[in-house]
């Protein structure tokens, strides 16, 4: 062997040696590398199952975006609190109503009732046909249409302004099949008055405030994709 061969093995065992001074060798006792499951990183839990205190959520990460688990369920006696008393028929139509949708909400409702009624009444007034033709019932709009041909055949017109509604509330809930039907009762102020060609007032005071109680019935197909509730019956109410 040259002197070269010599020098390179002798550096070669130096640097084994210093390498196994500075990582240590395996002895066959050594713990297994830890590999947490994807559902226990999902869930929060670090090496104890039952404990969530080895993990650090980091913004952003999939942790934080893990859907959380449901809420409880509000109890029976509180489920519509506001709107029906516990054990009533209204209490038990809603019950019917949220089993076939589960994203049923009465507040939500109300709200969109509230929008529907102030359009409906002013789609009225002006004879706007299209707009009452998407919120009513084929029978309901038939009626409607009805009045509004007989006051253009007068020459008649009609204006009305909401002033506000004081109350909206929901009075019957029922579901036949897969139809459910929703009741409210409106109490509003609005001002209204009929002209005739004259322009002569013929109905109403255009500066009269008026106390309007209306009882409508919306109605919409729990099987149908069309989420819309149309109109199917009015009355007044006291």
């Amino acid at each position: 062997m040259d002197i070269y061969t010599i020098i390179f093995l002798a550096l070669a065992v130096f640097i084994f040696l210093r390498l196994r001074s500075v990582l240590g060798q395996r002895t066959g006792s050594e713990r297994p590398p830890y590999d947490r499951p994807a559902r226990d990183v999902l869930q929060g839990r670090g090496g104890d199952a039952s404990r969530g205190d080895n993990v650090v959520p980091i913004p952003g990460t999939i942790i934080d975006q893990a859907p959380l688990a449901p809420a409880d369920p509000a109890p029976t006696s509180e489920r519509w609190k506001g709107t029906a008393e516990p054990g009533s028929d209204l209490a038990r139509g809603l019950d019917g109503i949220a089993k076939e949708d589960s994203s049923f909400d009465p507040k939500h409702f109300v709200a969109g009732a509230k929008g529907a009624y102030e359009m409906i009444v002013m789609a009225f007034a002006q004879g706007d046909r299209r707009t009452l033709k998407d919120l009513l019932s084929p029978e309901v709009f038939e009626s409607f249409d009805g009045a509004i041909r007989e006051r253009e055949q007068r020459g008649e017109r009609m204006e009305r302004k909401f002033v506000g509604i004081d109350k909206a509330e929901i009075v019957g809930a029922d579901l036949r099949g897969r139809v459910a039907s929703l009741t409210v009762r409106f109490v509003s102020q609005m001002i209204s008055v009929t002209s005739d060609k004259a322009g002569a007032v013929v109905d109403g005071s255009p500066e009269s405030i008026t106390d309007v109680t209306d009882v409508w019935t919306f109605s919409r197909d729990m099987a149908s994709r069309d989420p819309n509730w149309r109109l199917v019956g009015t009355e007044g109410g006291q």
